[in-house]
């Protein structure tokens, strides 16, 4: 069977292509093909603009993760347009041409997160008990969302990853977040009190091949493991896994000095349950952040 695989190169793609590479023959939408082939290998098909793709209807299924890092850089009114188009551009596209088909993709999924759900506080929300807070990641992610939806034909069936903090040891946040950890610095953002939503990679992997190859998946799942912690327990057991002392703070006026409005994201959070995903029967190999962060480090 045929996938096509959008974000193919980013900290998740990559590892799905891994799993996925023996039971797919899989295409990567991808802005550098030549460097999608030296990362991922030669036994995938790499395109550089959906265009080349002549019926999406080739496909079994279409898997969307494209996006520009939502924390690479800080949150100007150019960055903030960037983040967004780079993901309600392709999102968009992927509709359309799977509404044009005349024999349609079995399942398309596509990405979103937990920044759906805004700032939460401690409450925990889930798939269908929230009520999001009017910000820019809440706007993004229900654009986002929306457009993933209005592919929806009765022939398909639609998924949408609300995905929390992935945790791996090949890169992403948790390889930024050890640094200061390696010289004995580590310690909580802000009070520490804000909630943590987050998930191994492994159990994102095996997440999106659950909803993949389950025929009665369909809608919004959060994508995170089922204990969310505080940014202080989070760093208190990173600091146990890695060995290394406990007792620095970051005080929340010097991530608004050097983050700006990004530092919005770090010192606020939700306590998101995967709800939907373990009534769909799926076990997580990671449960407890203190097995997920000794996985990882």
């Amino acid at each position: 069977m045929k996938l096509l695989l959008t974000g193919g190169t980013g900290l998740i793609g990559s590892e799905l292509v891994k799993r996925l590479r023996n039971q797919y023959q899989i295409t990567v939408k991808t802005r550098s093909p030549s460097k999608a082939y030296r990362q991922l290998g030669h036994d995938i098909h790499a395109i550089k603009d959906l265009n080349e793709i002549k019926d999406i209807g080739d496909f079994a299924a279409v898997i969307n993760l494209q996006g520009e890092g939502i924390a690479d850089k800080r949150w100007s009114a150019t960055q903030r347009e960037r983040i967004e188009q780079s993901r309600w551009r392709v999102t968009r596209k992927l509709a359309e041409m799977i509404q044009a088909a005349e024999q349609p993709p079995e399942v398309f999924i596509s990405g979103s997160a937990i920044g759906f759900y805004g700032d939460q506080g401690d409450t925990r929300v889930t798939e269908t008990k929230n009520e999001p807070t009017d910000e820019f990641a809440h706007r993004l992610c229900a654009e986002w969302e929306r457009l993933a939806k209005t592919s929806e034909n009765g022939k398909t069936r639609v998924c949408l990853t609300r995905t929390g903090v992935v945790l791996s040891r090949h890169g992403g946040a948790l390889q930024q977040m050890i640094t200061p950890y390696k010289f004995g610095l580590g310690g909580p953002l802000g009070d520490g009190k804000q909630m943590m939503s987050w998930i191994h990679i492994d159990d994102m992997i095996g997440a999106l091949e659950h909803m993949l190859s389950n025929a009665d998946c369909h809608g919004v799942y959060n994508a995170t493991a089922p204990q969310p912690v505080s940014n202080e327990e989070f760093s208190q057991s990173l600091a146990r896994a890695m060995g290394k002392p406990h007792f620095m703070r970051v005080p929340a006026w010097v991530l608004k000095l050097a983050l700006g409005d990004m530092s919005h994201m770090l010192l606020t959070g939700q306590a998101v349950l995967p709800e939907r995903l373990q009534e769909a029967g799926f076990r997580f190999r990671y449960p407890a952040i203190k097995d997920a962060l000794k996985a990882c480090v």
